[in-house]
């Protein structure tokens, strides 16, 4: 069974900076495409960042130059890099993975979420 946890969100102060990862495991084949979406409260989910397979990226407009979004193959996980963080980037943030797993079809697949505050 396929899993796709996250790890690393927390109380930061405005200008400061998190890592949040993001973890596939279990009979997987394959995985493509791996994307970091947040959702703040009362607001609907938005595309943070995105990683091909060949590593293109691309990001939001209102994170461009301050988030990274990175992945290690060998280990199935796609990497955030929060920096210079604003609240306006509070929200929980969610991974999104498209794996193929073994003997079956690719499909996406979502984390559980894990919260990031900015508030001093």
């Amino acid at each position: 069974q396929v899993l796709v946890v996250e790890s690393g969100g927390g109380l930061v102060q405005p200008g400061g900076s998190l890592r949040l990862s993001c973890a596939a495991s279990g009979g997987i084949f394959s995985i493509t495409a791996m994307a970091w979406y947040r959702q703040a409260p009362g607001k609907q989910r938005e595309l943070v960042a995105g990683i091909t397979g060949g590593r293109s990226t691309n990001y939001a407009d209102s994170v461009k130059g301050r988030f990274t979004i990175s992945r290690d193959n060998a280990k199935n996980t796609v990497y955030l890099q929060m920096n210079s963080l604003k609240p306006e980037d509070t929200a929980v943030y969610y991974c999104n993975a498209d794996i193929r797993p073994l003997g079956s079809s690719a499909r996406a697949y979502w984390g559980q979420g894990t919260q990031v505050t900015v508030s001093s």
